[in-house]
């Protein structure tokens, strides 16, 4: 059995605009990453059947790579696409993202499938709360 991990978060901006940022490498290198990670690098192929890969480094100096494919792209509303953490030779995870217009915000739902064990989950909870506390500040800045 494999562990399920979903977060939603309401963000004053379009699902258009919060989309662009999700997916357009030189704005996710200024918003992704939990506290004290800098995203250091980004490469998106924006297609079904596209890769990604995403930089995280740690204030050690530490790099871990995420990798992945996109299985599935509606712009602005869904993104699916496969998820693995450095070399991962286990089974490959599964992230789905909705953006939801509700009025003047956007509803963000983060659903992270097939994580191998509690503990694993508990990690990509932080990670993923960071990230989205990451892309508030980033959309709050960018639109002031």
């Amino acid at each position: 059995m494999t562990a399920v991990l979903i977060i939603r978060r309401s963000i004053r901006a379009s699902p258009e605009r919060i989309f662009d940022a999700w997916t357009q490498p030189e704005q996710l290198k200024r918003w992704w990453g939990p506290n004290s990670v800098e995203c250091i690098d980004a490469e998106v192929d924006l297609r079904v059947g596209g890769r990604y890969r995403i930089a995280n480094q740690f204030p050690d100096g530490k790099t871990l790579w995420i990798s992945g494919e996109f299985e599935a792209i509606e712009r602005p509303h869904k993104l699916v696409y496969t998820w693995r953490v450095g070399a991962q030779a286990a089974g490959t995870e599964r992230v789905t993202i909705t953006f939801e217009a509700r009025g003047e915000e956007t509803e963000v739902m983060v659903t992270h499938e097939r994580i191998a064990t509690d503990a694993m989950r508990d990690m990509h909870q932080q990670g993923w709360v960071g990230c989205l506390d990451g892309l508030v500040d980033y959309l709050k800045e960018a639109h002031t």
